[in-house]
């Protein structure tokens, strides 16, 4: 923050505050109420929130907590957050937003505009930049917390072969594999989405759905699950009764990529060695192409977080950066194959977070 010459940074979202302040409440699905939360740049965070969580902000490690009756319309904390900002905006006379790529503000548009009006003569700049590189870098107990939660998806996925049955949906599938995460500890898992179809699916971020499981389908299911805050993100995909060639060849591709991902993802090499490490395996193995962008990405308090794996994002590794290896590939007009796993890295290279995948196709029988 000296460096960018920010007297403060303002965070507005769940994941920002949590992560700042320790502050753990699911209360951030309402709406109605505004949360703010302020960095000064040579002081501890600073709490302006609605009175309705002060004794919650109390019990973490900050001290300096504003609070006002939520909600109100005509002043929804505006007034204490704008004399907080003024009071430390001295030196630089700027304040750090994070406005770039990947970064959300959770206030009304209106209380924002009418707060950038009121701070003539304070500087508004990007802070995203600092925030992102500060959560990239994932302490110990954060790698622990994300193993933990992936060691149990993966038991799920592997007690998958008992669970799944053909001639049930896709939501009935994936109800029962919810129901054995819950059961082997996870928090929750918001994210499990799916996809079927004979010989391959045509997305993975829909479902799952009423469509029935069919002899011949094959079926993906990914999932972000929980432990204390943080995310796993990875799939597994399974096949009913029998597969076609074309399918099976691709996830051999993209087993393969993924391997060749987790040998490029070493210390000092960037996100971009990762990205065409996995393509180029793909693009030999032949692949039609890739409806999903990037090849994997950061995770932790979120279940996508910054960096990507593309071929321009160029990212340097460093120990302590969690990724997922996703490498995905479309094998025939409109079916594509889309293989996760999450790993960490450290100083004598990866390590698998996630347990691996089988090396073929699982089939169902």
């Amino acid at each position: 923050m000296r460096g960018q010459k920010m007297d403060a940074i303002l965070l507005t979202t769940q994941v920002d505050i949590e992560y700042y302040t320790g502050f753990k409440t699911q209360f951030f699905q309402s709406p109605t109420r505004p949360w703010y939360v302020l960095i000064p740049s040579d002081n501890k965070p600073k709490a302006i929130i609605p009175t309705i969580g002060e004794s919650g902000m109390r019990r973490t490690w900050l001290d300096d907590i504003q609070t006002w009756t939520s909600p109100n319309p005509t002043d929804d904390g505006i007034s204490l957050l704008l004399a907080t900002i003024k009071s430390l905006a001295k030196k630089y006379k700027c304040l750090g937003v994070p406005k770039s790529q990947e970064s959300i503000l959770r206030m009304p548009l209106d209380d924002y505009e009418g707060l950038v009006k009121s701070l003539s003569g304070i500087e508004i700049k990007d802070a995203n930049k600092i925030l992102r590189q500060v959560r990239l870098i994932k302490t110990s107990a954060e790698i622990e917390k994300i193993r933990h939660i992936c060691q149990l998806a993966s038991q799920g996925f592997m007690d998958l072969t008992d669970l799944l049955k053909a001639g049930d949906s896709e939501r009935e599938n994936c109800q029962r594999f919810k129901q054995r995460l819950l059961s082997l500890g996870v928090d929750d898992s918001p994210y499990i989405v799916a996809g079927s179809g004979k010989d391959g699916y045509g997305s993975i971020i829909m479902g799952p759905g009423d469509k029935i499981i069919e002899e011949g389908d094959l079926f993906i299911i990914d999932t972000g699950s929980i432990f204390d805050s943080y995310f796993c993100d990875f799939d597994r995909n399974f096949a009913f009764g029998h597969i076609c060639d074309e399918a099976r060849k691709a996830y051999e591709v993209v087993f393969e990529a993924t391997d060749a991902g987790f040998r490029a993802s070493q210390v000092g090499n960037t996100t971009s060695d990762v990205f065409h490490a996995m393509n180029d395996v793909m693009q030999k193995g032949g692949a039609l192409g890739n409806s999903v962008g990037r090849l994997g990405h950061g995770l932790g308090l979120q279940l996508t977080e910054w960096p990507s794996n593309t071929a321009t994002d160029n990212t340097i590794l460093r120990p302590g950066v969690i990724l997922t290896l996703e490498p995905g590939m479309a094998y025939l007009p409109g079916k594509e194959m889309v293989h996760e796993e999450n790993i960490v890295i450290t100083e004598s290279g990866p390590e698998w977070l996630s347990k691996r995948a089988p090396e073929e196709l699982p089939i169902i029988q």
